[in-house]
């Protein structure tokens, strides 16, 4: 397990109110750390840095596919997305090198997941990640 992989477990996984998460890095355009099992197609992973940048008001209109799964958006600015759909949610969180993506499902509460996420995102932009 590398450093990242044991970030996400110890400050999303562990809240139980985060079903999966992974971190991709902007730069290199790929996926460098995940949750056990969590698999983000490299086409998904485009689609969330390409989001970022250019497809944002979209995304506010007409919500995102993930994972084959299409989530309605409920917030989106220049540093997070937070999408649900009836099965749970997306959260997405931008930093300068990294975006974190967290999952959560049924049972789980949405205002704790984002909790976490913009905790670890906060914690990467004063690392100056």
């Amino acid at each position: 397990m590398n450093q990242l992989q044991a970030l996400l477990n110890d400050s999303l996984i562990r809240t139980k109110h985060v079903e999966n998460a992974a971190v991709i890095n902007v730069k290199e355009r790929k996926v460098c750390a995940s949750t056990f099992g969590f698999n983000v197609p490299p086409e998904n992973a485009l689609n969330l840095i390409d989001t970022f940048h250019k497809n944002l008001p979209q995304v506010r209109k007409g919500g995102l596919y993930f994972k084959e799964k299409y989530y309605k958006c409920v917030r989106a600015d220049e540093h997070s997305i937070y999408l649900k759909n009836v099965h749970g949610g997306l959260i997405v969180a931008k930093t300068k090198t990294f975006i974190l993506v967290a999952t959560y499902g049924v049972g789980m509460y949405p205002s704790v997941c984002v909790e976490a996420v913009e905790k670890l995102a906060d914690y990467f932009r004063e690392k100056g990640s």
